[in-house]
């Protein structure tokens, strides 16, 4: 049985989430030990990796895919106490953010998510497959050492894959975990062997392309697999597409959306649609 342990937001956001549904994991599936990035150095390929920072607190990961795109998780979006959506342009993306200072800082602009998502409903890996959004800021980012993360395709079970990511307990620095485990897809979900904590929300989970990183994967929960601690992934080969079509209309202001995807009104609630919101 695995367990949804906790959604992973930090200050302001942090509450606990429980449930429980059938998963068949390897026993003797682990991840690797994190490795906090402190140092430039040792962080500047993943300086395209930030923070995504409100009201005074660090609460969600994100990473640059393009100059003016960031990808996160969909809940990242969302109060937890009103499940209504928070205004996008509050949040400040810090791009390697690291010891009281980031690579590049900028403001939010529009914000899309995942169309079938849910905040506000039964947690499930069914669920988590949709937690996913795509972040438009308001000015491109051209720092030369900053370079957007390519996203890569499908990824498979067993494959081994890295994390970058920001915590409550290591906010200050990324922190890297590589080759863990994809453990198991569920309900087109992804299970990992990834140690992730609160702040750890939208962080990228990275494949290997030739020694090159791509994103295939976001983080959206952790969770417990018997007595193992896991986390659950959302793939992103197939929805970001549909993401970026629905920015683009969204920036250009009553442009028809492509079929099926939804405009986000930052800091309204969703209209009725008959789902409900996953708390995540």
């Amino acid at each position: 049985m695995l367990r949804i342990a906790r959604a992973i937001f930090t200050v302001g956001f942090m509450f606990l989430y429980s449930s429980t549904f059938d998963l068949a994991v390897a026993e003797d599936s682990q991840g690797s030990t994190l490795r906090q990035l402190n140092s430039l150095q040792s962080g500047r390929q993943w300086d395209s990796v930030g923070r995504l920072y409100r009201q005074e607190a660090a609460f969600c990961t994100g990473a640059l895919i393009a100059p003016d795109l960031v990808l996160t998780a969909a809940h990242c979006l969302f109060n937890r106490r009103t499940n209504t959506q928070i205004d996008a342009s509050s949040i400040e993306f810090q791009a390697g953010w690291r010891n009281g200072r980031a690579s590049a800082y900028r403001q939010v602009k529009h914000a899309v998510v995942h169309p079938a998502y849910v905040f506000d409903g039964i947690v499930s890996a069914e669920r988590v497959r949709y937690d996913l959004a795509l972040l438009q800021l308001q000015r491109p980012i051209r720092t030369p050492s900053l370079t957007a993360f390519a996203t890569g395709r499908r990824i498979l079970k067993g494959a081994d894959v890295t994390v970058v990511s920001y915590a409550y307990d290591r906010k200050d620095a990324p922190s890297l975990q590589d080759a863990c485990t994809v453990l198991s897809r569920q309900g087109g979900a992804l299970v990992l062997s990834c140690e992730v904590d609160y702040g750890s929300s939208g962080a990228p989970v990275f494949a290997m392309n030739n020694g090159i990183p791509e994103i295939v994967s976001v983080i959206s929960a952790s969770a417990r697999s018997k007595s193992k601690d896991v986390s659950l992934g959302v793939p992103v080969s197939d929805a970001l597409p549909m993401l970026q079509a629905a920015l683009a209309s969204q920036s250009k202001g009553g442009v028809r959306l492509p079929s099926g995807v939804g405009r986000v009104q930052v800091g309204q609630p969703r209209g009725q649609t008959g789902a409900k919101f996953i708390r995540n």
